[in-house]
């Protein structure tokens, strides 16, 4: 699998280095063409995963375990759950977590419309849809399939197992390889896409905190630094440095919520918080099913950006975080797993954008213009750093943010490179 997967690499790596306006031109061109021709299939695919998700966690096939019948788990609730957190969402809920909301808000989907409070709602539940339900589904789906042949079968840890029942034989010859071939492929690009906005989020608040330029020899420097670390912690292994890194960075995005709730306006955020669950539920089905059929060109575009590429981008991530987060479930129920994989971290999820999203969203209704530049665009990079200046201890804040952003870094390129190990050796 290493050989076939690596000539696919290095060519599109040598394309975009050698013609980098070229390959820009092509990779873009691709995106949309896809985009545009198959939105309505993303769109059906993510809702289709709920439904298969649920209906595992809550028929009869709920109480399978995923190993042998006396199998206990190998890691504590909240290790696993910061363990699934970690490797599910990493830089892009930082990176994301006050640009959406505000990119939602300022330059709503095409056929929204409103007062500035409603669109505030409709930017957040939007964000929710982005980063809720639809996108554990997901992760579910290929984890569970992954963990059953792995812990139940006792198959090797690698995504051709899960289409045995299919494939028969055939899944151990050209097949087989192909499958791991993709997945490998597919993981490196998807860990890259997240690795790419970290990047660019550590630069900005460095630039923010006054210690460098964000340019482009800066964040050359952070790349390398920060694989350094992802070295050591990949080679110490998932029960030692990747677990204990994945519950300092949910500690550290806690006290950041904390933070924010007592020493912002702590009233207004709880209120929001469950007002946003309900309008999230309220119009679940709708936002699931919503393609902007109706609003031509400007749908189609809106459409790319936003949610076709996160459902793009959630499948292109669901092999690695399906077997990462199948291979820390040895001894779950199939309905511990689903709940635990869809509910927790999509809770967390909305309290994280629902008070870093929402702390934003409120200053920019009593301030118009104060988070957003000139031209009334949002600085998608260094938004986060933006809304820390409305806090007390911004460069303190500012540098823990940092060290939370760096941290995911490492947790995602470590589990990343853990499962792209997995595949390339054949589990």
């Amino acid at each position: 699998m290493f050989w076939p997967a690596a000539v696919v690499i290095v060519a599109f790596v040598v394309f975009a280095l050698v013609a980098p306006d070229a390959a820009e031109t092509v990779f873009g061109a691709i995106q949309s063409g896809i985009v545009n021709t198959f939105n309505w299939y993303y769109v059906l695919i993510a809702a289709f995963f709920v439904a298969v998700s649920l209906f595992f966690g809550f028929s009869r096939f709920g109480d399978i375990k995923l190993g042998r019948d006396d199998d206990e788990p190998e890691f504590s609730f909240p290790a696993w759950l910061s363990l699934l957190f970690a490797a599910g969402m990493g830089i892009g809920l930082v990176f994301y977590g006050v640009s959406e909301p505000l990119s939602h808000f300022v330059s709503p989907r095409p056929g929204v419309t409103g007062t500035p409070e409603q669109l505030a709602q409709s930017a957040l539940s939007q964000t929710y849809l982005h980063w809720g339900i639809h996108a554990w589904a997901i992760y579910v789906v290929i984890g569970l399939a992954l963990a059953y042949a792995i812990h139940r079968r006792r198959r090797p840890i690698s995504i051709r197992w899960t289409l045995e029942p299919l494939l028969g034989k055939r899944v151990e010859g050209g097949w087989g390889h192909t499958i791991d071939v993709i997945a490998l492929v597919g993981t490196l690009f998807g860990v890259a896409t997240s690795l790419g906005l970290g990047v660019l989020q550590i630069s900005a608040g460095l630039h923010a905190a006054g210690f460098a330029e964000p340019d482009e020899f800066t964040q050359v420097i952070i790349i390398l630094v920060i694989s350094v670390f992802v070295l050591f912690s990949v080679l110490s292994g998932v029960t030692k440095g990747m677990k204990w890194l994945s519950t300092a960075n949910l500690v550290l995005a806690g006290l950041l919520v904390l933070y924010l709730l007592v020493f912002g306006q702590s009233e207004f955020l709880l209120r929001e918080f469950v007002q946003s669950i309900g309008n999230y539920i309220q119009n679940f089905v709708g936002l699931s099913f919503n393609t902007s059929a109706f609003q031509g060109e400007a749908g189609e575009q809106w459409q790319a950006s936003w949610t076709s590429f996160y459902w793009g981008w959630w499948i292109s991530w669901a092999p690695f975080v399906g077997i990462f987060i199948a291979r820390v479930s040895k001894g779950r129920t199939v309905r511990e797993f689903v709940m635990g994989v869809i509910i927790v971290p999509t809770l967390l999820g909305i309290l994280w954008f629902a008070v870093l999203g929402g702390s934003a969203l409120a200053i920019e209704l009593q301030t118009p213009g104060a988070l957003t530049r000139p031209d009334g665009t949002v600085d998608v990079q260094g938004a986060l750093f933006q809304l820390l200046e409305y806090v007390p201890g911004t460069q303190v804040v500012t540098i823990g943010v940092i060290i939370l952003i760096a941290i995911f870094f490492v947790t995602s390129a470590d589990s990343g490179a853990l499962v792209m190990g997995m595949i390339a050796t054949g589990g």
